[in-house]
């Protein structure tokens, strides 16, 4: 399994900000203490270069955000602190999605421990988002010749409003938002399907909403999908508003990401938001993706090897 980080994800944003920028170095931390990963399945990515990033976002808006030009207003939708780190952090993180969905042709699956920033427009940042990286790497792969059509498996709990604005005249990517009704934005983007959830749901609707739902996405039959596993619709998460447990959203994770093994459907995960009033609530969620990603992947290929090796002997 190639699961793309780099201490580079971190940027100094201040003390007591809301979003917990700590938690990428934690999920890497925990997952190679357990040995969920090894060493040599970590892999550096190179940052996306700026000609990959703008062909999801305006010159005018990569000029000016890597000269630090942006207006005062800008930085406050952003929501972050404008530093060269920051910068450097978003670029990082779009090379390690890219990495991952070169992964994921590759080898059928791909991680990165960043990324899923869907909030952010082609002309704009919004909502601790500064680049699209799911969808540059959906813009880079096509440039390549190496996909036609793609998917988006977006699982945070708020609306992949910036996503959906990207992508809503190309029939080619569709966009799955499956988020909280009356949390952030205010003003929802309609994604190809946006399903939306009331306040307080916990497990068995969340799980059965989205169970019966995913057939509607495989439908379009993409040669990729990006799966954004936010730990925000969890009941601890303060930002969430939802109810779901961490052992729901593990389940989540296994419903998509099995449909993607069982269809031979490459797969991308991206961690998403995630703030929970224990940040070791968020850390453990983000970590199950990587375990149930690789349980699902690694355990049924050697099945599939040794079955195979069976039948030829």
């Amino acid at each position: 399994m190639r699961v793309f980080y780099t201490p580079r994800y971190y940027a100094d944003i201040g003390d007591g900000h809301i979003f917990p920028i700590r938690k990428f170095e934690l999920v890497r931390n925990r997952l190679l203490a357990e040995g969920t990963l090894g060493p040599e399945e970590l892999i550096e990515p190179e940052p996306a270069s700026v000609e990959e990033v703008r062909l999801v976002h305006t010159e005018d808006y990569v000029s000016r955000l890597c000269a630090g030009a942006l207006k005062d207003s800008e930085v406050r939708r952003l929501g972050l602190p404008w530093s060269q780190s920051l910068v450097q952090r978003s670029f990082f993180a779009v090379g390690g999605t890219i990495g991952a969905a070169h992964s994921a042709l590759d080898d059928g699956l791909g991680s990165n421990l960043a990324g899923g920033t869907h909030h952010a427009f082609s002309d704009r940042g919004e909502g601790f988002c500064v680049l699209n990286d799911v969808a540059v790497a959906i813009q880079v792969l096509r440039r390549d010749g190496l996909i036609r059509r793609a998917a988006v498996i977006d699982c945070d709990v708020h609306q992949g409003n910036g996503t959906a604005t990207i992508f809503a005249n190309d029939t080619d990517v569709f966009t799955f938002s499956m988020h909280g009704a009356k949390n952030y934005p205010l003003f929802k983007v309609k994604s190809t399907l946006d399903i939306e959830m009331p306040d307080g749901t916990a497990d068995e609707p969340y799980l059965q909403t989205l169970a019966h739902h995913l057939p509607l996405v495989f439908q379009h039959n993409p040669d990729i999908l990006f799966y954004l596993a936010g730990a925000d619709p969890y009941a601890g998460d303060k930002l969430g508003r939802l109810a779901v447990s961490i052992e729901g959203l593990r389940r989540r994770d296994q419903l998509v990401l099995d449909e993607c093994y069982q269809r031979e459907i490459p797969a991308v995960t991206v961690m998403s938001g995630g703030y929970g009033e224990n940040i070791g609530d968020t850390v453990e969620i983000h970590c199950n993706t990587i375990r149930t990603a690789k349980r699902i992947f690694e355990s049924r290929e050697a099945f599939s090897q040794a079955t195979a090796g069976t039948q030829l002997g």
